[in-house]
């Protein structure tokens, strides 16, 4: 099975008036004004899908500030699982620091979501330096046993939309402080997965995953070999970005990564099916 781990869907209407809540997600106007963003509704998901070859999807909505902003997207992100069971996996929007979350959270597990994020700690107001900002999210998908999505980039290289200060030191802290967690650090967690070969981290990124989102324009694709390597290419999930890139914009990138076919497959699926038990 193929799986894409990290889409991002938005309402239909909410693409048709982007710019209404500009005022109170100021985020949300960084990332939507930016000219590379783009909106995919659940249809053009599918399509996705299919036109690679892909069988599941994870989706989730954009992660904002506000509670009930959050609730609206988790609305949308619920249907679409219920419309197509096979093919998308929901992940919730939800705002640790909001009062309600706990009421949110409960009622999308109960509707059939499957984690949560992908999360933006800088655009929701997260303090990752800050362990209480996230303990009551972290002890609730602890309890309910479902990944946690965090948006993370590297300290390094040139600055672009979205480059916020969530770094490998960051989400490493994060990682040691809820060390029984299911975390996945996205964009290649920043480059933590190096850190790995650090012996003093072993234990604490135990359960710690990275996915690919972007990751062609971060990488070359000879970062597979590293991972392989080190050994932990069974903790790197597929995930395009969409649709901010299309699944299909890999298929160079993993031909050049030098990895066999069973390797590609945990990449590709395997991976994301053992973390959320396809």
């Amino acid at each position: 099975m193929k799986v894409d781990f990290h889409i991002h869907v938005t309402p239909d209407d909410l693409i048709r008036d982007y710019k209404s809540i500009y005022d109170k997600e100021a985020y949300w106007a960084l990332l939507a004004d930016s000219p590379l963003n783009k909106f995919a509704n659940g249809e053009a998901v599918i399509t996705d899908l299919d036109k690679s070859g892909f069988d599941v999807g994870v989706v989730t909505g954009f992660s904002f500030r506000d509670i009930g902003l959050c609730r609206y997207v988790n609305d949308y992100t619920i249907e679409l699982v219920k419309k197509y069971p096979d093919r998308i996996v929901g992940f919730m929007a939800i705002s640790p620091k909001e009062k309600g979350f706990e009421t949110e959270f409960n009622r999308c597990i109960e509707a059939g979501l499957s984690g949560v994020g992908e999360m933006f700690l800088s655009g929701q107001g997260i303090d990752p330096h800050k362990k209480e900002d996230l303990a009551g999210l972290m002890g609730l998908a602890k309890e309910a046993d479902v990944p946690v999505v965090i948006h993370s980039n590297e300290p390094v290289g040139h600055d672009y939309v979205g480059k916020v200060e969530v770094t490998p030191k960051e989400i490493c802290m994060i990682a040691q402080d809820f060390p029984e967690n299911k975390l996945v650090f996205a964009h290649f967690g920043g480059g933590l997965p190096f850190y790995e070969l650090m012996k003093e981290l072993g234990s604490s990124l135990s359960n710690v995953y990275y996915d690919t989102a972007a990751g062609i324009y971060l990488y070359k694709p000879e970062v597979f070999r590293v991972f392989r390597e080190i050994c932990i290419l069974h903790k790197v999930l597929f995930g395009s970005d969409f649709p901010l890139l299309s699944i299909g914009r890999y298929k160079a990138y993993f031909e050049k990564s030098g990895l066999s076919d069973d390797e590609l497959g945990l990449v590709l699926g395997k991976n994301a099916c053992r973390l959320l038990n396809l």
